[in-house]
């Protein structure tokens, strides 16, 4: 506290002077409470019982470690650990700054008065007065700056640990974590679960930005493997999210209840692998459908079209089209042939060489098995 150092070094208070300043000590302290309680609203109910007694104790303990400084007799420490402390203390108490520095301006102005009214009639001279206020408020702007440092420096600290606590909650949510730890994980991040949420995915370095225009309730973690992000986002209106991702490369996922976030996740994750052009996974169910156990349906392909096997490569794949848009269109010829911009004849032509490699082609197991084998177009 170099400033007040200064201004102390400038009055020496005489020991009557401060005689008289330390028997109002208790008296001052408990004038500059009271004020407090009666002129500032958060500190109305704050300073009774247990808590007003500290209070008091501390007020006291800042008066008399002035009292030191003015008389020149201070032994070490300025009271400013103790105003960073209690700065700290109204972030957990849920008062605001202006609440902290409205009560230091109170008690600026009956603690200067309380110890003006005992040092003038104790002798000081008109000449030191001057110097005393000075150096009165000096020391009270200096604890008000220390106090407002551990109120900034608490906020910032509560700020990154509830940024943890939600990123916590989100890796839980992927990672689909029982309803128990997720129910733990979210009240400990301070997160109201909504009944449903939807994965976005999209480029980690447009995760923040996105994030800024949804739902403030929306979890966001940017740091996972391949440059990838990840948006949680809560109850969303689907096409009004698709609207705001309009200009960002992203994949949204199916909603689902909030407990099975992961789902949501892994669909997203499985259609950005089938194809770089997916951006509603609901668009591409049956594509999802059809690739979800990738091995499985190789191997139904491979089984269902197996007559096709002994054709030659660009025969085979003609009359898998066929195939295919005469199952799309139920066999409607005319159908068929604009589909595959060909004439009529040709689909019938082509028609009756694949009835010869699938004679059983009106069997439902069999249309529903080749429906299933070419419901994506070969590659």
């Amino acid at each position: 506290m170099s400033r007040v150092t200064q201004r102390a070094s400038a009055l020496a208070l005489d020991e009557t002077t401060v005689t008289a300043l330390r028997a109002a000590l208790k008296t001052t302290a408990d004038e500059v409470v009271q004020a407090i309680i009666d002129e500032v609203p958060p500190y109305a109910n704050a300073l009774s019982g247990h808590m007003g007694a500290t209070i008091r104790r501390a007020v006291r303990t800042a008066l008399g470690h002035y009292l030191d400084l003015a008389s020149g007799n201070a032994t070490g420490g300025d009271g400013g650990d103790a105003a960073y402390e209690l700065g700290r203390g109204e972030v957990r108490d849920g008062r605001s700054m202006d609440a902290l520095l409205s009560a230091y301006r109170v008690g600026a102005r009956v603690a200067w008065r309380c110890l003006a009214a005992g040092a003038v009639p104790a002798g000081l001279p008109a000449a030191e007065v001057a110097k005393f206020a000075e150096l009165t408020f000096a020391y009270i702007d200096e604890l008000s700056a220390a106090s407002a440092a551990g109120h900034a420096d608490e906020l910032a600290a509560r700020g990154r640990a509830h940024e943890r606590h939600l990123e916590h909650l989100a890796r839980d949510l992927l990672a689909g974590a029982s309803p128990d730890v997720l129910l733990a994980s979210a009240q400990r991040a301070g997160w109201q679960p909504p009944d449903s949420l939807t994965a976005v995915l999209l480029p980690a370095a447009q995760a923040r930005p996105a994030y800024r225009a949804l739902d403030p309730s929306t979890l966001v973690l940017d740091d996972l493997p391949d440059a990838t992000g990840v948006l949680l986002v809560p109850d969303a209106d689907r096409s009004h999210l698709l609207r705001q991702l309009t200009d960002r490369t992203a994949v949204v996922g199916p909603a689902r209840p909030w407990t099975r976030a992961s789902a949501s996740y892994a669909r997203a994750v499985r259609a950005r692998c089938l194809s770089s052009d997916i951006r509603d996974t609901e668009d591409h169910l049956p594509e999802l459908v059809l690739s979800a156990d990738v091995d499985a349906y190789a191997d139904l392909r491979a089984r269902a079209l197996a007559p096709l096997h002994t054709l030659p490569v660009a025969t085979a794949r003609r009359l898998e089209e066929t195939l295919r848009a005469w199952l799309l269109h139920q066999g409607r010829r005319d159908e068929v042939a604009a589909a595959l911009f060909v004439h009529p004849q040709t689909v019938r032509y082509r028609m009756s060489q694949l009835r010869e490699l699938f004679p059983d082609l009106a069997s439902p197991h069999r249309v529903l098995e080749l429906t299933l084998a070419v419901g994506l177009r070969a590659s």
